[in-house]
């Protein structure tokens, strides 16, 4: 038995040896220390594959949970740079046709991209990516001889990965990424970006579905809004509604109906949108209108709103606008003109979806007008058969008492001879009574030369109106003859003219109390008198100025014009040209 005596001084002999000489052979212990580094860098790597792979289902997450096509769209690229350390990334997307429709890139400042001045064109290696839809990994872009170098102004770049995204099996576009930090990149950053791109589709078919079930569902309001306010017959301007609400349905600047003047050129019937200043009623060269193009095709297409020439002519700038979609518009079987849609230059072209529901609402919108015209005609229909009962009534019943009446007060100054004339005055009253019902029966039976347009008889009484308030007393008018089916387009526009600039002489110098205005419409002339009871005409004063283009309107359709001074104060305007044929 060992004596715990001993076993002390064992245990002291231990201590007194020192690590020095506890020695492992040098051999043995390089290839433990060498173990111990790879299981050590082996740890490292396995957190840091780890680490990216967390990172990788984060960026999974984060784009799958979005459903703005566009946010989606660029936050697959920021995750994509920050997964592989990259300086650049960039996804073009394809259209349709597989042309690039739009391209998004991050890493450069809009200087920089300023600087470069347009989109690539697809040529050298990115065209081949874009082209093949497959994965490419390069350490240098410029060891490729397919690579085309880059334009002018481009930041240089070296690493290059390039991975397809597909949706639904589809080619959708390319992610490319460039210059990765510390060299080339790895087969691990070309597998998790070919993962990233998997979740990308998933994430861009649904953004995709979302958008175009927002997109269907705005085009379904607008619609209805159209047809609910085309059938209110208060409604007037129907064109300019269908502009509003097109505004409401796709994301533009401006949204503008253009409709054919004849064959040289066409005109902007109704614009909306923040960029629409100036632009109503304003003429386009035929030759030059993308809406002419439009209605010549019978299909959406897309380009310039018309040549710059044009366009800084219409504006008084450069032209602003960077793409116009056309379509044609078509209500009552007819082409009644061109639905026009533009961006401003640095908005993005427009999508095949969204061409297809610029096409879509012109054809809801034609049918709606279309009814909304059908139902027009029909009320004007009853307004004409109402008035032609009216002029019935008035013929059979009204004209034929008095004119019995007249020939009875005839018969009685015949008789006695003491109240001839007193009776001869009422037969003159109901001869006068009768020739204005029988203008206004012809009124009625007659409809205005040019549909959609104010009456002339309203256009003067609304002239009237204007000079009302700078008068002592509200100017008298008096109508004599068919005065609404006679005035219609240039010479109902000159009588206007007369009656604007003999009012405003009166107002202006005439000081006078009271004015009356005389329009007749006789079998052969028309006459426009306008009397004044003010300071009369002064002697050896040049006529000049509005006075002087009234005389020149007169004689241009060979009539006469006369501004002399009234028996008994005042002055007399008068203006009289031949009734056109």
């Amino acid at each position: 038995m060992d004596s715990p005596i001993a076993g002390r001084v064992s245990m002291s002999k231990v201590d007194r040896m020192g690590d020095a000489d506890l020695r492992f052979p040098d051999i043995p212990r390089g290839e433990l220390e060498k173990t111990i580094r790879e299981l050590v860098d082996r740890a490292q790597r396995v957190l840091t594959v780890q680490g990216r792979l967390r990172a990788l289902l984060e960026a999974t997450r984060v784009i799958t949970e979005r459903l703005d096509l566009d946010q989606v769209l660029t936050r697959i690229v920021q995750t994509a740079v920050h997964l592989v350390h990259a300086r650049y990334g960039a996804l073009g997307v394809r259209d349709q046709e597989g042309d690039l429709e739009r391209f998004i890139h991050v890493g450069m400042d809009d200087e920089q991209v300023a600087a470069i001045g347009h989109l690539p064109e697809w040529l050298g290696l990115l065209g081949v990516v874009f082209q093949s839809g497959q994965s490419l990994r390069l350490a240098h872009i410029g060891d490729d001889p397919r690579s085309a170098g880059f334009p002018e102004n481009h930041p240089a770049m070296d690493s290059f990965l390039a991975v397809a995204i597909r949706v639904r099996e589809q080619a959708f576009g390319t992610l490319y990424l460039t210059d990765r930090e510390g060299g080339e990149f790895s087969d691990e950053d070309e597998a998790l970006i070919e993962s990233l791109a998997a979740a990308a589709g998933i994430a861009i078919d649904n953004a995709r579905l979302y958008e175009d079930a927002r997109r269907r569902e705005r085009l379904s309001r607008a619609q209805s809004e159209i047809s609910a306010a085309l059938l209110d017959p208060n409604t007037g301007d129907v064109l300019g509604l269908v502009a509003d609400r097109l505004t409401e349905v796709i994301e533009t600047e401006l949204v503008t109906i253009v409709i054919p003047v004849d064959a040289d050129n066409w005109r902007v019937a109704s614009a909306r949108g923040a960029e629409s200043t100036g632009l109503h009623d304003t003429l386009i060269p035929a030759s030059s209108a993308l809406a002419a193009k439009a209605v010549d095709t019978g299909a959406v297409i897309t380009g310039a709103f018309t040549d710059d020439r044009t366009e800084r002519r219409l504006r008084g700038r450069r032209p602003g606008f960077g793409q116009t979609a056309a379509v044609p518009l078509t209500a009552g079987g007819r082409s009644i003109g061109a639905l026009c849609v533009s961006r401003d230059g640095g908005g993005a072209p427009f999508t095949h979806a969204e061409l297809e529901t610029i096409g879509d609402f012109a054809a809801q919108a034609g049918i709606a007008i279309s009814l909304a015209w059908a139902r027009r005609d029909r009320q004007q229909l009853e307004v004409i058969e109402e008035r032609s009962r009216i002029a019935r009534d008035l013929h059979d019943h009204v004209i034929q008492r008095l004119f019995a009446t007249g020939l009875e007060l005839q018969a009685l100054a015949s008789i006695d001879p003491a109240f001839a004339s007193r009776l001869e005055r009422h037969v003159a009253e109901l001869d006068a009574a009768i020739a204005d019902i029988r203008t206004a029966i012809f009124t009625l039976r007659s409809r205005p030369a040019t549909t959609g347009t104010a009456l002339a008889r309203n256009r003067i009484l609304d002239v009237i109106g204007e000079f009302t308030p700078a008068m002592p007393n509200a100017p008298r008018i008096t109508f004599t003859g068919p005065i609404d089916l006679a005035l219609s387009g240039s010479i109902a526009d000159d009588v206007i003219a007369v009656v604007r600039e003999g009012l405003a002489n009166v107002a202006r110098h005439a000081h006078a109390e009271h004015a009356v205005v005389d329009v007749t419409v006789s079998e052969t002339v028309i006459t426009v008198a306008i009397d004044d009871d003010g300071d009369g005409v002064v002697d050896g004063v040049a006529r000049t100025g509005g006075t002087a283009n009234l005389r020149h309107r007169a004689e241009n359709r060979g009539g006469e014009f006369s501004l002399e001074p009234r028996q008994g104060g005042g002055t007399r305007l008068e203006w009289s040209v031949p009734l056109p044929t």
